[in-house]
């Protein structure tokens, strides 16, 4: 998921093979783009255009324009990709089973690489990643139950665990300092904050959290959307303080 304006939320439907633009105060899809194969991480990468992960490889960008989405190109990444994101103008992925991210210019280029042969201690399985205001990347290791940090060239910053932090999936920046995580096997919503390195609950089951997987948080209206195994259809709306 990813939020395109204050009313207007733009989801990846795997069982529909499409990505749609929803109006979240009609409840309503307005407009949608089918896709060859399955989404699987998607993000924005400026306000008008964002970037989708489809059958594997492929990159797919969308434009948004005027509640209605286009296609307007692909790219074709190195390996089979599971998270992206995107930071100072580029695409940062990492690849499926592997411990293995790219940093992709948007005409598909490798500008960084990290760890390709699988060397590094910190990663195993990374499974999502966001990316702060100031173009810090977070991502999550689905194996090593950590939050690893690196910066726009993919340098190693920080990594962070936590006992309440097991089987991290989806993950979304809130500010520099406020990083929203899904504990999928712990069902709950963790808030990191990585300058006092603390992860604490912010949603549990009381608040409807089962096993989630995706989630996303719309700055101007401050609020989480989440997506759960349970709510196919729909999604959990949270507001912030």
């Amino acid at each position: 998921m990813a939020v395109v304006s204050p009313d207007m939320l733009l989801v990846s439907n795997c069982s529909k093979k499409c990505v749609q633009l929803l109006d979240c105060l009609k409840g309503e899809v307005v407009s949608e783009v089918k896709l060859q194969d399955f989404p699987l991480s998607m993000c924005l990468t400026d306000r008008n255009t964002a970037a989708v992960n489809v059958a594997g490889k492929k990159i797919w960008m969308i434009a948004v324009t005027d509640k209605t989405l286009t296609k307007k190109g692909e790219l074709t990444a190195s390996g089979i990709i599971h998270g992206l994101t995107s930071s100072k103008n580029s695409l940062v992925v990492c690849y499926h089973c592997q411990p293995w991210l790219e940093v992709i210019s948007m005409d598909g280029n490798v500008l960084h690489q990290f760890d390709k042969k699988g060397n590094s201690q910190h990663f195993k399985y990374p499974n999502y990643m966001c990316t702060t205001p100031d173009g810090s990347v977070f991502i999550s290791d689905w194996e090593t139950n950590t939050i690893i940090n690196v910066d726009a060239q993919l340098n190693l910053l920080q990594a962070f665990s936590s006992p309440l932090l097991k089987e991290p999936w989806g993950i979304t920046a809130v500010t520099e300092d406020q990083i929203l995580v899904c504990s999928n096997r712990n069902h709950s919503i963790l808030l990191l904050q990585p300058s006092t390195n603390t992860m604490s609950t912010l949603l549990g089951m009381d608040d409807g959290i089962e096993y989630p997987y995706c989630l996303t948080y719309c700055p101007d209206q401050k609020k989480v959307y989440v997506a759960t195994p349970g709510t196919i259809d729909t999604m959990n709306v949270y507001q912030m303080s």
